[in-house]
Formats: C-alpha cells, sequence, structure tokens
C-alpha cells in the first residue's frame, strides 16, 4: 500500500487547535484494525467552505446539536479543515469488480472516515466526508467532489431513508469555494455521509486477492460484531455471516424494484456488507415502466439495468463467498464442505428476493392475505404497464383511490397508452380483493403507505442541480428535499413534483460525480 505522506504532501494541515465543542462520541474500532487495513491521513484543507445544509432531524438521532454543527467551527469539521475531537481520520483499503473487471486496490480515493459515534439508542455509525482531497488511492484522481454529485446524493440518500429503504444518510453539505475540473470547471463541494459502517464486498476481495487469510479473519469476525452478532453464536460463524450478508441483499434489491429505483453502479465495492444502499452515482427512479432501463452513461450493455439489479447482486455475493472460502473451510472442515456450503447460501438468494419482492407487491396491490395467484396477477400489471408505458410512481399511487372506488378508475386508464389494457387487469384485481378481510377504506390507507407519491423525479433533481451549480440558488434544493422526505403525503400545490417529465424534460442519462 502506498505510505498516506504520498497523498498529504503538499496538503495544507486541518486545524487541531481549539478543539470542536460538537460533541461527536467518537469510538473508533475500525482504527483499531491493523493498519494494513485503511491509510492515516487527514482530510485536505479548502480555501473557503461555506455550508449548505446540516441535516437537523439526522444530528439530533446521532446525539450532535445541529446548530454547533452549523457554527463557524462545526463547518471547518465538515469541510476537513478542523479535526474533529476524537476523530482519527482514515482512508480505507478495497478491490472491487467494476463493470465485471477486478481492479485489486481501489480503495477511498475522495474519502476520509472521521470515526466511528455512539447515537444515543446505542447505535453505531460511520462519519465520512465525500470530497475530501486526495488519498493513497486516489490513482492520480484530485479526491475531490463537486456541487451537483454531492447534492445528488443527498436528495436521493434522504429521499431513500424516507420511503424505509436501508441506505447511508447525509448529516450535512458545504461548498469548497474552490472548483474541481470535471468535463468543465464545477463548483466543489463535500458531503458528511452516516453510515451503519463501510464495510463492503470489494473489503473483503482486497485480502482474498493477496492471499491474506488472517486478514480476512479479522475482517469477517470484525463483520460478525458489528453487523451481525447472532452468526458469533452459530455452529459456522462464517458460513451464518455469508448468509446474513445474503438475507439482507435479497431484501434490500427487492425494495429497490418496488420503488422503481435504479441504482446504475452496482459494482462490488458498492455492495455494502451492512445491507445499506450506498453510493448514488448514475442512480435514478423510473418514471415510465421499462424492464430494461438504464441510466447510467457507463453502462453501455445494461449490466446493471432495473430488470438486471437481482442478478447483480447475486453475482456480488458469489464474490463475497469466493473471498470468504479460506475461512469457511477452516470451520467446515474443508475446501469441499465449504463450497458445498457456499453454493447452498448463494442458492437462497433468489427464494428471498422473490418473496420479499411478492411481498412488497402484495403491499402495493392492497392484498393484506396471501393467495397463490397473486404473483401472477402483479406482474400481469408490470407487464401491461411496460406494454403501455405507464408511470410507473403514479401507477401504484392511483390504485390507492381505485381500491376504495371503482370510479377512481379513471385516473388510472389515463396513465396507460391503452386503457383497455388497464381494464381488463382491474376486473381481476377486483375480483381478488373481494377475497380480502378488510374494508376498502382500511385498504386504501395500508395502500397509500406502501406506493408513495413523491419520488426525486429525474428532471426535478437535474432542475435543482443546476440551479445551484449555474446560480447558486440552494431554494429549488430545499424544496425538493423537503417534498421526497415526505413522500407518502398529500400535499396541496405540490404536484408539479409529481408530474412525469414531459418529453423535453426527460433525462435518459444520468453520470458518475468522478
Amino acid at each position: 500500500m502506498p505510505s498516506p505522506d504520498t497523498a498529504a504532501s503538499g496538503q495544507t494541515a486541518p486545524s487541531h487547535e481549539d478543539r470542536d465543542p460538537i460533541g461527536f462520541r467518537f469510538d473508533n474500532t475500525y482504527a483499531r484494525l491493523p493498519e494494513r487495513f485503511y491509510a492515516r491521513l487527514n482530510p485536505t484543507a479548502v480555501a473557503a467552505p461555506r455550508l449548505i445544509r446540516v441535516n437537523a432531524d439526522l444530528s439530533r438521532r446521532l446525539g450532535l446539536d445541529p446548530d454547533a454543527l452549523a457554527s463557524t467551527t462545526g463547518v471547518e469539521v465538515l469541510a476537513g479543515n478542523r479535526i474533529a475531537a476524537g476523530a482519527e481520520p482514515l482512508a480505507l483499503a478495497y478491490a472491487g469488480h467494476q463493470f465485471g473487471h477486478f481492479v485489486p486496490q481501489l480503495g477511498d480515493g475522495r474519502t476520509n472516515l472521521l470515526g466511528e459515534v455512539i447515537a444515543p439508542d446505542g447505535a453505531r455509525y460511520d462519519i465520512q466526508l465525500k470530497g475530501s482531497g486526495p488519498t493513497p488511492f486516489s490513482r492520480r484522481g484530485d479526491g475531490r467532489a463537486a456541487l451537483g454529485p454531492v447534492l445528488r446524493e443527498y436528495l436521493v440518500s434522504e429521499a431513500m431513508a424516507a420511503l424505509g429503504v436501508p441506505t447511508t444518510r447525509a448529516l450535512a453539505a458545504v461548498t469548497t469555494g474552490e472548483y474541481v475540473l470535471r468535463e468543465a470547471e464545477l463548483p466543489g463541494a463535500i458531503l458528511t455521509r452516516v453510515a451503519a459502517s463501510h464495510l463492503r464486498v470489494g473489503t473483503f476481495q482486497y485480502f482474498a486477492a493477496q492471499g491474506d487469510t488472517e486478514a480476512i479473519r479479522t475482517l469477517a469476525d470484525y463483520a460478525i460484531a458489528r453487523h451481525y452478532p447472532e452468526a458469533a453464536q452459530a455452529p459456522q460463524p462464517y458460513r451464518a455471516l455469508l448468509d446474513g450478508v445474503i438475507a439482507r441483499q435479497a431484501s434490500l434489491i427487492a425494495q429497490w424494484m418496488l420503488l422503481g429505483f435504479v441504482h446504475g453502479v452496482m459494482n462490488t465495492d458498492n455492495s455494502a456488507i451492512s445491507g445499506e444502499t450506498i453510493d448514488y452515482g448514475p442512480c435514478a427512479f423510473m418514471e415510465a415502466y421499462d424492464p430494461a432501463m438504464v441510466f447510467s452513461s457507463i453502462d453501455r450493455q445494461g449490466r446493471y439495468s432495473y430488470s438486471n439489479q437481482p442478478h447483480a447482486a447475486h453475482w456480488n455475493l458469489a464474490r463475497l463467498a469466493e473471498s470468504l472460502l479460506p475461512v469457511m473451510a477452516q470451520e467446515a472442515g474443508s475446501e469441499e464442505a465449504a463450497l458445498a456450503a457456499a453454493y447452498e447460501a448463494l442458492a437462497a438468494f433468489s427464494t428471498q428476493f422473490e418473496t420479499a419482492r411478492t411481498a412488497g407487491l402484495r403491499r402495493k396491490l392492497g392484498l393484506a392475505t396471501e393467495h397463490p395467484g397473486d404473483a401472477e396477477l402483479a406482474h400481469t400489471l408490470l407487464g401491461r404497464m411496460a406494454a403501455n408505458r405507464a408511470d410507473f410512481t403514479l401507477t401504484f399511487r392511483r390504485l390507492c383511490d381505485a381500491a376504495a372506488t371503482p370510479e377512481a378508475d379513471r385516473e388510472v386508464r389515463t396513465l396507460f397508452t391503452d386503457p383497455a389494457a388497464y381494464d381488463s387487469w382491474a376486473t381481476e384485481w377486483r375480483q381478488r380483493l373481494q377475497q380480502e378481510p378488510v374494508s376498502a377504506q382500511q385498504r386504501s390507507a395500508a395502500m397509500r403507505m406502501a406506493n408513495p407519491l413523491f419520488i426525486p423525479r429525474n428532471h426535478r433533481v437535474e432542475e435543482a442541480l443546476e440551479a445551484a451549480e449555474e446560480q447558486q440558488d440552494f431554494q429549488p434544493f430545499e424544496q425538493l428535499l423537503d417534498v421526497v422526505t415526505h413522500p407518502y403525503e398529500d400535499r396541496p400545490n405540490l404536484e408539479r413534483y409529481a408530474t412525469p417529465a414531459r418529453p423535453e424534460q426527460r433525462v435518459v442519462q444520468t453520470f458518475c460525480g468522478t
């Protein structure tokens, strides 16, 4: 691993004087792991940091004072110009398959893990600065982030949290007073990201590629202690760890699919062991339902298209299983037994995913009980939505009203190019609803908690980012953030945020922030 000094040379050192009064309760367990797991270095100070916003609700959940975070001292910490009391800044080492091609050393090329905080409820969270300057893993990159991608991650990650999807969170965003060079000179920014951890499939691959079984065992023990403590009591803890990660990933991808979410860059270094959604680069939510939908400008083969996401997740999990085989073999007694256990664990993914997705589709359709034909009923609707380019989010939201009264069918029909395609399906759906024990009003209310009205529609996101980048106007960002963090509420005068893009507004490509 390159020396941290190679990345730190020439950088302006953050201040350690008058340590901040923000009150981070740091307890940095990752920093106690062997030093080949990371590089120790501080963020690179920036010229003129200015606060965009602090996530007050999340701050309080972490036991922090949002006013202190928004203070001059707090902004210096959020910008990397001051090291918070108790922080032990690190850049994490990991590898990864990127679009199927293995890179043996990736690592945190533009992020800095300040440390781990213990929230008042006892939960442990990573506090990370994203866009905080070069590290030994930067691969000649500048280590910085542009304002647009920072705001995109803030918006979408907080929307996902409000939708109930496991995700990293945005604690704060600041501008740097500097520019970064991408396709043009763009204003720079830094995101403060909160995560259950930043352990990735690629973290295990990093040590597996080196044949470092001792490090794999250390990392696996750490992952068990931090995320899967019940696995420690299992007869084969490393097999139980693999089972746990597979189960969480199956549930996570099902939730993505139920919302029409396309991650866009499901590389193994973007696959979190915790089961959280991480790294919101070229992500997007579909409007017109299209199973083959791809937004990422670099995904030219559709590897990470909407419908391929379960397959991509399964492939990533197979890479995790490969990495764990040396320690699984030791606990199973042989390589053959470990390989059989890995295959058995991976075989469970499809069933777990389909079970979670079908249960979610039942909720979206107002079905509180289970009947054998439910999955077929749901997939028939999805097929007709695809053929008629029906808006994914609005179709399910308007079904909430149609579940209460057939008179509301007319609002659903308008979303289909051939309304008769909806009509014939709705007849079967209503026959199925008659078998449910709840009232129409109860059903409709429950469906409203499964079918959001507001998502971060791509054209609205782009409008907000352009206003911030080109005019330093953050009001569209603030308004959109307020809308998407209340996704299930009917709110007057905000219809434009629920309306699909007109043809000239459509965003068909999204881009990585690097």
